[in-house]
């Protein structure tokens, strides 16, 4: 077999000692992936919803939007690679996402004011996820996943609050 520079036979499962042991570490990852595909389809939601929008509030939505897919894309990353670190394989296809995902497809172009209260729904989706993966999170003394959801919970809260206080 090839030798890496660590000389570690390639292809060959390195062991994982985070202090985390591998039932946690999988059910934490699993969790995250749920997480992961809710962000995503926001993701792609709002980034479609900022491309589509028309009406008299066209520049703030069209700017908000922007704002709100530009973070998201940002947390695609963290989610996905907390999930690599506890050593499992972070989703990545439509297919899987359509499985994992609470969000909810668009398909077509709704007005602006209907825009706003999916993406509501979509963040309320998403911060209901993120506190899903809570216990497993803490059963496993997994701190860096709870921080990373605490943060998260933040941010959709927050952006849940604001879009809903358009709608008012």
């Amino acid at each position: 077999m090839a030798k890496t520079k660590a000389g570690v036979a390639a292809g060959t499962a390195v062991t994982i000692d985070i202090g985390i042991g591998e039932k946690d570490r999988k059910a934490i990852a699993e969790g995250l992936s749920h997480l992961l595909a809710d962000t995503y389809g926001l993701y792609l939601k709002t980034h479609a919803f900022h491309w589509n929008v028309t009406g008299p509030m066209f520049n703030t939505l069209h700017a908000m939007f922007m704002t709100q897919y530009s973070e998201l894309w940002t947390a695609l990353d963290e989610i996905a690679e907390r999930i690599r670190s506890l050593g499992h394989f972070a989703p990545g296809s439509y297919s899987q996402y359509a499985k994992l995902s609470s969000v909810k497809e668009e398909t077509g172009v709704p007005a602006a004011m209907d825009m706003v209260r999916q993406l509501v729904e979509g963040h309320e989706a998403v911060a209901r996820t993120a506190r899903k993966v809570f216990p497993a999170a803490e059963k496993g003394g997994d701190e860096a996943t709870a921080d990373l959801l605490t943060q998260r919970l933040q941010i959709h809260e927050k952006t849940a609050w604001m879009l809903r206080s358009l709608l008012e």
